[in-house]
């Protein structure tokens, strides 16, 4: 028998069957390193684009607004509120709140209606903070203004608006916010410089307003050039312009700023003309032609038919040490509301405030004074500033650069404000 020599086992060196299932053991690995780095990178890739789409969405948000995503955020509970109830709760006891995720129902390009005395926006005002602010009350949950709900409740009615310039900003803003809801085949609007008509003609119902900034009389009605030192009042005189009143079914009115243009106002009774005027502290004329107002509204107003209201002093901010900036020029190139609890400002005189509110508590017919003054206290950054017009003509870049002559600290931007104003407004109705 042949003898076959044993095969010898070469030292260091492993056995096939042994590298094969080393090789192999690798190879796997290798192929669940691949499909696992694979899975991160995928992981990673969505992460990044869910990071770059919302840096997308972010960046066209306020700078402001920008900022305050990047702090950090305490949870808290909010106290529950009770719905809103005009008897138990007060518009004046809240405070303004950012809210980045507001959806505007219109701008100054989307409505055709804002003058561009308003449109600031539209005019060049570089900063947009000041849009995104809703006014939250203490104790109740103010309503949003449903422009569906409101359209309805006005069919087959006359709504009409009286007053100044800022009761026509707020006309305007009630305007702007029914027309969201509107095809503009639905709606027509008829301008003119005493009586101005919108009307919803799926409904019947027309959003009016009606200039008489002092309500009662006066030289300067259709003469508004008339400078302070040429205006005559005729403080027991209503008629010429409560004609246009009569068959309403809700009447909002206001009137305030026309009377703070000088500390005495000329004033006339009865027959006599213009020159035969008494001058008077500002704060009695408007005592006596408050009363005025308030003996038609009783004598030719059917509270089971019309609704009154009467809107408080929409507040001016002319004095930036008011609110601690000193070196400040108005409201210039303020875009931040005044935080301060409680603000009250040189823009309101009290003392007006207290007439306001006693002609109205004696008065026969119900009517609802709506106080926003204390809202609008807070508002500084909203007014239109250098960003507006004078004399039908836009403010040149001259003007612009001088704020100290042309600063606009009365009026209010729109979208802005008197948005909020009609909101409440809106909880009345």
């Amino acid at each position: 028998m042949v003898q076959v020599p044993a095969m010898k086992r070469v030292k260091g060196r492993a056995p096939l069957s042994v590298v094969v299932a080393i090789i192999g053991g690798l190879a796997l690995a290798g192929i669940i390193f691949t499909e696992d780095l694979r899975s991160l990178t995928e992981i990673m890739d969505k992460k990044k684009e869910k990071q770059e789409e919302e840096e997308k969405r972010t960046s066209s948000l306020p700078a402001r607004a920008r900022m305050m995503l990047t702090r950090p955020v305490q949870e808290a509970t909010p106290a529950a509120k009770e719905a809103f109830d005009p008897r138990r709760c007060s518009t004046t006891e809240g405070y303004w709140a950012y809210n980045w995720t507001k959806r505007l129902p219109y701008t100054d390009q989307t409505c055709p209606f804002v003058d561009r005395q308003i449109s600031c926006q539209r005019n060049g005002r570089p900063d947009s903070d000041y849009l995104y602010w809703d006014w939250h009350l203490d104790g109740c949950t103010l309503p949003r203004f449903d422009p569906a709900a409101v359209l309805e409740k006005l069919r087959g009615k006359r709504m009409l608006f009286v007053g100044d310039s800022l009761q026509m900003g707020q006309w305007l803003s009630f305007v702007c916010l029914v027309n969201s809801a509107l095809h503009y085949s639905a709606r027509t609007m008829e301008r003119t410089t005493t009586l101005s008509v919108f009307t919803a003609t799926e409904y019947n119902a027309t959003i009016e307003f009606y200039w008489a900034p002092f309500l009662v009389e006066a030289n300067s009605d259709r003469n508004i050039r008339l400078g302070a030192g040429g205006r005559v009042l005729h403080v027991d005189a209503v008629e010429l312009h409560a004609k246009h009143w009569e068959g309403a079914d809700i009447l909002v009115f206001d009137s305030y700023v026309w009377w703070m243009s000088g500390s005495r106002i000329k004033a006339v009774w009865g027959a006599f003309g213009d020159d035969g005027y008494e001058e008077l502290d500002a704060w009695v004329a408007f005592r006596l032609g408050l009363k005025t107002w308030a003996n038609w509204v009783d004598a030719n107003i059917d509270p089971n038919a019309t609704r009154v209201f009467f809107m408080s002093i929409s507040t001016t901010h002319m004095r930036s040490e008011d609110w601690g900036r000193d070196g400040g020029i108005r409201c210039y190139n303020e875009t931040w509301p005044i935080t301060r609890r409680g603000y009250w400002g040189s823009g309101a005189d009290r003392r007006m405030m207290e007439v306001m509110s006693d002609v109205v508590g004696r008065m026969r017919v119900p009517v609802t004074l709506l106080n926003v003054t204390q809202l609008t206290e807070h508002r500084a950054d909203a007014h239109v500033s250098v960003y507006t017009e004078t004399g039908g003509e836009l403010l040149t870049a001259a003007q612009r650069a001088d704020p100290r002559a042309h600063a606009d600290c009365i009026h209010w931007c729109l979208p802005g404000v008197p948005d909020t104003w009609n909101q409440i407004l809106y909880a009345h109705l």
